[in-house]
Order: C-alpha cells, then structure tokens, then sequence
C-alpha cells in the first residue's frame, strides 16, 4: 500500500492510495492494483488530530489551572510541581519509559501536592515547627489529593500515583506504610523528586542544599532503604 499526490490535467492535486496484491491470471503471475482518490479521508484524519492537539492542549491547560491555584496559596512553594514535573519526566526517560508514559508522569508530578488546597494556608507557610495536629494535617494532603482526583479519567494511575507519592521504601512513610515494590514505580520517581526539589529550595522553615549535597542525601537515604536506589542514580 502507497499515498502519493497525484497532479490532474487543470493543474489542482489530490491525494491517491495505492493498493496492490498478487494474483493469477489465465494461469500466469498478475498483480491486481486499486487507486482511490483518498483526499476526503486525509482532510478527515488532519482534522481529527488537530481535534486531538486541541484536546491535549486544553487538558494541559487544565493541569495548569490546578497548579496555580495551589501555587496561589502556598506562595513559598511556587514552582514546586512544574519543576517536580519536568524532572520526574525526565527521570522517567533515562528509566525507559515511552512519551505516553512520560507524560503520565509529568502530569503527576503538576498535580502531586493538589491535596494541600485543604491544608490552612497559614499552616503551609509556617516558619516554626509544627505541632503535631498541623503535621497531621499536612499528612492529610495524599489522601485528600486522591479523593479529589480518583474520578477523573487519566490515562495514567495519576489519583494513586498522587496517594503515594510520600510513602518510602522502608515503610516509615504515609499514608498506608507501603515498602519496597509494593510501591509503583511511578510513585517511586515522583517521591524521589519531591524530596530532591525541597532539599535545593528554601522554604520558611529551612535553608536550600546545593544539588551535590541534595543528590549525596539521597544516596545516602538510599543505602538506608528509605530511598529507591535504581531511581536515585538516575
């Protein structure tokens, strides 16, 4: 089977699909050939991707909307979930992962901390230590990240993906105690981020690391179970 463009008499083209078979003819070798004007169905497959990208770029969008309204109340932290996204995509890459499966990541990641929207603001940004009623709170933020988005179609596991994102490989984590590879693979890469990207930000109640000291942290958490070791060294 071929396309090509074929060009008529008065100059205009068209589009032409070629189909050809083996066949016998009167006992000898023939080849049975169809051309059809395919100009319709191209114009109706351009359309339909371009309905696709639109979709895509207004699913996008969407994400982004999301972002910044929990960027929006948690101003110390504006940048987080891009940044968490891209780096999480690109993690995803060097693992081996297709576009698709990238993108599932990247979408994660700009949604991972949407539980934090019912977390007080006042909390978010507290310079101190926090009591242990408003680290609870603050421990809330997986679960009520999955609730609001375990309805909504990905097609990728972004609602459990976001659940997870806090639970760690010796279980010390929350909010269900998951160890090792009872964790996804995708929770695993967005946990890891997460961490990288707060340890070389400031934040109101600490310091930035430089990203060698951060990436020597997690090698060092890493050989203690409390970090994936096949994500840390990606």
């Amino acid at each position: 089977s071929y396309e090509f463009v074929g060009l008529r008499k008065d100059g205009s083209t068209l589009d032409i699909g070629a189909h050809g078979a083996r066949a016998t003819y009167a006992g000898r070798p023939a080849i049975v050939a169809l051309f059809q004007d395919i100009s319709e169905h191209k114009r109706a497959e351009e359309q339909i991707q371009a309905y696709v990208t639109q979709l895509e770029t207004a699913f996008m969008s969407t994400v982004e909307v999301a972002t910044n309204l929990s960027e929006m109340r948690d101003p110390y932290t504006a940048g987080h979930e891009r940044r968490v996204a891209e780096i999480a995509a690109a993690i995803g890459a060097q693992l081996g992962f297709d576009a698709r499966r990238q993108e599932g990541l990247r979408v994660a990641g700009h949604l991972h901390d949407i539980g934090k929207i019912m977390v007080p603001a006042e909390i978010l940004a507290k310079p101190g230590k926090l009591s242990q009623v408003e680290y609870k709170l603050i421990q809330a933020h997986p679960e009520a990240g999955y609730g609001a988005l375990k309805d909504v179609n990905f097609p990728w596991p972004v609602a459990h993906i976001v659940l997870q994102h806090h639970e760690r490989m010796d279980g010390t984590g929350y909010p269900d105690g998951l160890t090792g590879e009872d964790i996804p693979l995708l929770a695993r890469v967005l946990q890891t981020v997460d961490i990288y990207d707060a340890l070389t930000n400031s934040r109101p109640y600490k310091q930035a690391f430089t990203r060698h000291r951060a990436l020597e942290i997690l090698e060092e958490e890493a050989g203690k179970g409390w970090r994936d070791p096949e994500v840390t060294t990606r």
